[in-house]
């Protein structure tokens, strides 16, 4: 099978690679589609590599069933399915950039592997994992109807936490130094919109709360800096979520901000299978949109072309495609 394959910092290859067997517990699917997602990135940019090379990256992954191992019930060749991948795919195992992909037992028993059941495209699949772990943080930053959410940082993941944070009746301010991605927060809904490259967004903030801040501010941003200054953005008694994870550095935290705002400070970046079906139906219902989130299609032959858009900040959100993706159930 074909495959792009991780030998060392800034050197993939797609390469011809062994096509993977089910053991026992254990199912291979045929990749329909791929998402691209920031720590597969930073895994193709050469950093925060597994300790074990090579490696196919890639963890966010729907298709059909090839092959079933031994022991196996309820899944069969040619059936509709998406993984969580519970942080095992492209991570210490072999993951989604490749044309055939082994599931372990572990995912397979823990419910990992859900079928798709309705019609819904492969596409769309691959967004319950990203969304999911926006859901999560929801949960975690006690979030509810009414509430001022800030999103600082409008990338594919801000936008994901924006349409969460619209699902669940909140208005929400979406920050950003970039024109194009702010325009699109717009398009998803978000209420006000601050460039903060061209603007204070301290005054802007503070303008639009009434001088009070945000219930809640998310930070999805690579950046430890804006910590202590989104303290200053949360309303007394709000939260302020670090959600990204940026390269070990101080946060450079104000202690008595900290304490006499009596604000919590949660950190999060993982969901539940509970959140992933969650998501999932709701994708299939159209609850949430997700396929506006999509910026850019690619084969498996362009995965190094992935790598330079999202470097250069051009890619929302990729998927890498393989054939049709459609998923049809009778």
């Amino acid at each position: 099978m074909k495959a792009a394959v991780l030998h060392a910092a800034n050197d993939i290859r797609i390469e011809e690679y062994p096509d993977p067997f089910a053991g026992p517990g254990e199912v291979v699917i045929r990749t329909k589609a791929a998402g691209i997602c920031s720590r597969s990135i930073r895994m193709l940019l050469g950093k925060d590599l597994p300790t074990s090379l090579p490696l196919i990256p890639g963890q966010e992954l729907a298709g059909e069933i090839s092959t079933v191992g031994p022991g196996v019930r309820g899944f069969f060749p040619e059936e509709p399915v998406v993984v969580y991948s519970t942080g095992l795919l492209g991570c210490t195992l072999n993951g989604a950039y490749a044309e055939q992909v082994r599931i372990p037992k572990e995912i397979v028993e823990a419910g990992g592997l859900v079928k798709l059941g309705e019609e819904i495209s492969f596409e769309d699949a691959v967004m319950a994992e990203p969304l999911a772990a926006t859901f999560a943080a929801a949960r975690s930053n006690r979030i509810k109807e009414g509430q001022t959410i800030l999103i600082v940082g409008g990338g594919s993941v801000g936008l994901m936490h924006l349409k969460t944070a619209k699902w669940s009746g909140c208005k929400v301010i979406v920050a950003d130094k970039n024109d194009a991605r702010l325009a699109l927060a717009g398009q998803m809904g978000a209420a006000h919109l601050i460039n903060s490259a061209k603007t204070s967004l301290h005054d802007e903030v503070m303008q639009l709360t009434g001088g009070k801040g945000a219930d809640v501010v998310i930070i999805s941003s690579l950046i430890p800096e804006l910590v202590a200054d989104c303290l200053r953005l949360t309303a007394q008694g709000g939260i302020c979520n670090l959600f990204s994870s940026a390269p070990e550095s101080e946060a450079g935290l104000d202690q008595a901000v900290l304490t006499e705002r009596q604000i919590t400070l949660t950190g999060t970046c993982a969901a539940t299978l509970g959140d992933f079906k969650k998501c999932l139906q709701l994708i299939k219902e159209e609850a949430i949109i997700v396929s506006d989130m999509i910026s850019h299609r690619f084969t498996l032959d362009d995965v190094l072309d992935a790598v330079e858009k999202s470097k250069n900040q051009e890619l929302i959100r990729g998927v890498i495609t393989y054939s049709e993706m459609f998923s049809l159930s009778f």
